[in-house]
């Protein structure tokens, strides 16, 4: 399989994992305002969807008034989302990548974006993608964090325990 197939089918893997364990806890939790990175669960899920949202953007080269659009766009579709709803969301765009992926004849291939803000990037698809999946570890780990700080365990996203959820079945707890 692709390499940056399996990679954004472990993301998707993850938050789809992380998802299910907020339903878990008790209701409205992910919302609990917090002294934090975030204020809430919820506005990191938030972030992590309008981020994998403007990396696409990026990708397909679209203009920098389009990119800020999405961007803007994104973090008001998902402001009041319900779990649920995240999921469908975080499918959605999941969806959008793996045929993206499914679809580039070279990801090695050197592309410049105009990133908004920060100027240009000289990168290829395989690097961006690299970027969108740590990007969802990082803020994955803040929510675990967040979770401990207001007494409730986290559930293990690593790559290794997807490796072993897809080869062996095992479900994390």
């Amino acid at each position: 399989m692709n390499e940056k197939l399996k990679l954004i089918r472990y993301h998707v893997w993850a938050n789809k994992t992380l998802l299910n364990h907020l339903k878990e806890l008790p209701d409205g939790l992910y919302r609990r305002q917090l002294e934090s990175v975030f204020p809430t669960i919820s506005d990191v899920l938030a972030h992590i969807y309008s981020v994998d949202n403007t990396w696409f953007s990026i990708m397909s080269h679209e203009s920098a008034e389009t990119i800020y659009a999405t961007m803007v766009k994104s973090l008001e579709e998902i402001s009041d989302a319900t779990l649920d709803e995240f999921e469908a969301y975080f499918a959605k765009i999941a969806a959008r990548y793996e045929a993206f992926i499914l679809n580039q004849s070279d990801l090695e291939a050197i592309s410049e974006y105009r990133l908004p803000r920060y100027g240009v990037l000289r990168a290829n698809y395989n690097d961006i993608l690299m970027h969108v999946v740590n990007h969802g570890t990082y803020h994955r780990g803040n929510i675990t964090a967040m979770l401990r700080q207001m007494g409730y365990a986290g559930v293990a996203t690593d790559y290794g325990i997807y490796l072993l959820s897809e080869r062996s079945g095992y479900k994390p707890s």
